[in-house]
This record gives C-alpha cells, structure tokens and sequence, in this order.
C-alpha cells in the first residue's frame, strides 16, 4: 500500500499528452521600441504541465524561447533568457506565479507537512542569451540552480564517457531523455519529454543561423539526434530562436527587432536529415551557407 505524503497529487505521466497544436501566433517585436505593446515575456500553455516562454525582441533582440516542464515531484526550466534586470526581464516573478498556480491545482502548496516542490534550472547551453536570468534564481528557495559549464552538466545530468547513451532527468513521473550535444557549445544538451513528444534543441537546430564551433562535433551531434529520434515518436523539434524568413534561404538580419514574416519555431523531426545532407554538402569549409530552412554558419559570428 502506498501512502502519499499530505498534499501530495501526483500527475500519471505514463501515457502521452493528447498531441496539440503549436500554432502560435508568437509575439515577434514591433517597427521600434515606441510601437512595443507586447509583454517581456509570452507565456504559452502548451498543455497542462508545459509552458513555452518567449522574451521580448524590444527587451533583446535575440528573443529566445524558454521551457517550463512540471513534474509530480519537481519542474524544470531550460534557460533563462538574455536579459539579468528583473525589471526588463521579470522571469523569477513569472516563473514563480506559474508553479504557484500549477502547486494550487495539484495541492502542492505550502504548509505544515508539504513536501517543498523544487525547481531545477538547467540550460539548453551556456551562451549568454540563454543564461543571464541565472542571477534571478540564486537566492530562491527550494531550487537547483545548474551552472551551464561543462564539468557542472556533466556531473549534475551524470553524462557519462558514452555520448550516445541517453541519461533520465526524473520530474515525478515524467522522466526526460537528456543527450550531449556539443558542436555549437561545448556543453550543449538535448532533452527529450516522452509526455509531450519535444525535442528540446536548443542552438543545435531551429529556423535560423546554425553556428558550428566545432564541426566533427556538431555532425556526430546531428548523426546521434537522427538515430535517436528513430526510436522515439517525435512530436516537434524545437529549438530556441526563429531567425528565418518565411522566404525560402532568407534569414532576419542580426539585431532584426522586428520579424512579422518568421518561420514557426516547431519543426519536424526529419530537417535533421535535411541538416545532414546540407553537412555533407558544405563539407566542413568555413563561411555562411544558406538552405531553405536553416543557415549554416560555420567559422562566422
């Protein structure tokens, strides 16, 4: 017989979320900062127990999308965007009001007896419009902050010597697939939510510039994404930024703060074969190289 601890509901996570819909209209900045009406932070519930987050192009241009995943035990975030001021970029308020509506649903609030809900906060990779929130972060209560370098990823997600083997990152119930993804950042990782079906990409691959810092790295990162996603239902890829166009091999300009024509963040499982193939074209020689969807960028800033 089991007994669950006062105030504890946990979420059956064993069978898969009703696949949704990812059409958003997301907000994409405004022709200058005197036109902007759209909030530092959008906030989209993709079901339940997933947020997607998305920063203010007037706040910084990079705009990058965050994720908030609940689970019966604790949540995680991945990232904290590009901006540190609470004041410009307000993501502990956010994030707090978020797991203290989702506790409330699932009599997880505080009091005498409840066990404390814990935030874990991890990163996508450590460049720095992923993590400056960080600092927001350091002082709340229950919470893992990870910092983003190699050795404390490594050793908080236990990644071992075995780049192609899959570590659990445990929520309550819904257990992500975490995976070394270096090429773009020596310390970049890839998470998959079985609930959802997300492949959380980061850097790696989303509409838009594709910087390869190291290249071998980054096509056996692909090469290992592919034969991943082979035995998973993938139900959207999805990076951290739109930068494409919805022309075909046209990206924003960088610093653009105002993108009405952007691609859709959500991509489908097989542009990593089309990244591939355009890998295998490029064949390792340094410059700007566009395809219809994504650029790769290999040697540029």
């Amino acid at each position: 017989m089991t007994v669950e601890a006062p105030g504890r509901r946990p979420v059956d996570f064993t069978a898969p979320a009703e696949g949704r819909s990812l059409d958003v209209r997301w907000i994409h900045g405004s022709v200058s900062a005197k036109h902007d009406t759209d909030p530092e932070i959008q906030v989209h519930h993709y079901d339940a127990h997933t947020v997607i987050l998305r920063q203010n192009m007037a706040v910084d241009y990079e705009a990058p999308f965050l994720f908030l995943l609940f689970g019966s035990d604790r949540a995680v975030l991945l990232d904290t965007g590009a901006t540190a001021e609470p004041a410009y970029f307000p993501l502990r308020r956010v994030v707090d009001e978020l797991v203290a509506a989702w506790c409330a649903r699932h009599d997880r609030t505080a009091g005498p007896g409840r066990e404390p809900y814990e935030l874990v906060v991890l990163h996508t990779h450590g460049h720095g419009d992923h993590v400056a929130g960080d600092p927001q972060f350091a002082d709340r209560p229950d919470t893992v902050l990870v910092d983003a370098g190699l050795e404390s990823v490594t050793r908080y997600l236990g990644l071992g010597p075995d780049p192609d083997r899959p570590v659990p990152l445990d929520l309550g119930g819904r257990v992500l697939e975490c995976l070394a993804s270096p090429g773009h950042h020596p310390a970049a990782v890839t998470y998959y939510d079985p609930y959802t079906g997300f492949l959380l990409t980061g850097d790696t691959v989303y509409p838009g510039r594709l910087y390869i810092q190291d290249w071998d790295a980054y096509t056996a990162t692909v090469d290992r994404l592919i034969d991943f996603a082979r035995t998973r239902p993938v139900s959207h890829l999805l990076g951290c930024h739109v930068e494409m166009t919805d022309e075909p091999g046209v990206d924003y300009p960088i610093r653009t703060v105002h993108q009405p024509s952007e691609l859709p963040l959500q991509l489908p499982v097989e542009r990593l074969l089309d990244i591939r193939k355009a890998l295998t074209e490029v064949a390792g020689r340094h410059g700007r190289f566009p395809f219809a969807d994504f650029v790769l960028c290999h040697g540029t800033s």
